[in-house]
């Protein structure tokens, strides 16, 4: 899992040195090779599995966002989570993501779903499973991605100061259940989704919230607001 062609950015690397040389990984590691040579299409590329890692190094890291698996469409993932590559459809949890934005801060919805411009601020869009099948949802649970997410969140609870982690339904809080409150802020909400955004994602503050305790310990708030024309790079 640790091929030259894979891109990560090198704190990341040498902190998540162990993980990479445990045995799971490198069942994790043939279980990807065995999928592809079977033909099957794998969600994002290669390049782009441990991309919100490579946007976002650990000493940087502000703001945690947790989901849970990639898109399985073609063309939408490419390693963020709730992002997806300009010109794609804006997935309905992004619309309400944007919506709540827009009640919390007064930002208007961007026209695209890329959020690299949150990514590269110190924002860890973090999916719980970074690949998965083209049309098969959740094809890759289960097989060691969790646990090596759950070392990236660890990292960020051990390691950094002040973090906010915007924990959105019951699948995210459980996976930070872990992090000491002590120390940073933790935001829950229900899911963007529509089927729970309406049970209190709407009106949940999380974003002016964010900002707040950040510029009260000393850190430059998140600008939210996505460029018009989204920046790949």
């Amino acid at each position: 899992m640790n091929e030259p062609s894979i891109a990560l950015e090198e704190s990341w690397r040498a902190s998540l040195a162990s993980e990479f040389a445990s045995p799971y990984m490198q069942q994790l590691k043939t279980f990807l090779v065995a999928r592809k040579d079977e033909g099957k299409r794998i969600f994002p590329k290669g390049s782009e599995y441990f991309r919100a890692l490579d946007l976002t190094p650990l000493a940087e890291v502000k703001v945690v966002i947790l989901g849970q698996d990639p898109y399985h469409g073609l063309g939408q993932a490419h390693g963020l989570c709730f992002s997806v590559r300009p010109g794609v459809r804006i997935p309905p949890s992004l619309v309400n993501i944007y919506k709540e934005m827009q009640n919390d801060l007064g930002i208007a919805p961007a026209r695209h779903g890329f959020l690299e411009h949150w990514a590269r601020q110190g924002v860890l869009l973090l999916n719980s499973v970074l690949t998965v099948e083209e049309a098969q949802a959740a094809s890759h649970q289960g097989k060691g991605w969790e646990r090596f997410t759950d070392a990236v969140i660890r990292k960020v609870n051990d390691e950094c100061s002040a973090v906010v982690f915007m924990l959105w339904g019951a699948y995210a809080q459980r996976k930070a259940a872990f992090v000491d409150t002590s120390r940073h802020l933790v935001l829950k909400a229900p899911h963007p989704s529509p089927l729970s955004a309406h049970n209190g994602f709407f009106g949940c503050g999380h974003f002016s919230k964010a900002n707040a305790f950040l510029q009260a310990h000393g850190k430059t708030p998140i600008d939210w607001q996505l460029p018009a024309t989204p920046q790949e790079g």
